[in-house]
């Protein structure tokens, strides 16, 4: 049966053609893996490539949960220790001290006065988010360097781990970060120009519900995931 014709020598690529296509074949590869795939996994950006195609910050995410997950494995694997406290009973006074008691004087009731309770301040914008367990969320503000945006949180149904941080122009910033905290107020003021804000993360066994409020020199609120 008839198929196919067998190519001459003269149609078969060159040992130097192949050597080149292989050549380029890994050269290829080689920036697929400086631009790609170093930033979205592992948040290494030598050419600054990642950062203008946001896989830089896809990476910084991914090493942070894999870094939660590490912490929250060890701290289940630390052993509980229960404290128990031992009660005494405070000998009961003698008799004769009991009578010879001396009488209480009744003093007459300062009024104390009342204090006026300062109007809670008015928020510029409020969310209310519903995480179930293990799910994470973060909200960003856009905020030129040096503007300050007040900010308040606080959840309902156990606490978070959270982590506030910025990125923009090529830069990045971790402020602050935390473990099990139920709520956190004060300011935020911008490193740099760019999106400034809090990531939070559920690593409760059951839904929980973030509050949070925030107000100040900044453009708009971001929800980014």
């Amino acid at each position: 049966m008839y198929n196919t014709d067998m190519p001459s020598r003269s149609e078969l690529p060159s040992s130097a053609q192949l050597i080149r296509s292989t050549i380029i074949a890994a050269i290829v590869a080689l920036l697929l893996l400086v631009t790609v795939v170093m930033p979205s996994e592992y948040a290494l950006d030598p050419t600054g490539a990642g950062r203008l195609l946001g896989l830089t910050a896809m990476g910084e995410i991914k090493i942070q949960l894999v870094e939660e997950a590490a912490d929250d494995e060890a701290a289940q694997m630390m052993p509980v220790q229960s404290s128990i406290e031992e009660s005494t009973t405070r000998p009961s006074a003698p008799a004769s001290q009991i009578a010879a008691a001396p009488e209480l004087v009744v003093e007459p009731k300062v009024e104390e006065p009342v204090l006026t309770l300062a109007a809670e301040p008015e928020w510029q914008d409020e969310v209310r988010v519903v995480l179930t367990p293990g799910e994470g969320t973060e909200f960003k503000l856009t905020m030129q360097e040096g503007a300050v945006a007040r900010f308040s949180w606080a959840t309902e149904g156990g606490p978070v781990n959270f982590d506030t941080h910025g990125d923009g122009g090529g830069q990045s910033i971790s402020y602050e970060k935390g473990r099990g905290v139920p709520e956190d107020e004060g300011e935020l003021e911008a490193a740099f120009t760019g999106n400034h804000g809090w990531f939070f993360r559920n690593r409760n066994g059951n839904n929980i519900t973030l509050v949070l409020r925030t107000d100040g020199d900044y453009g708009e609120m971001k929800r980014a995931m």
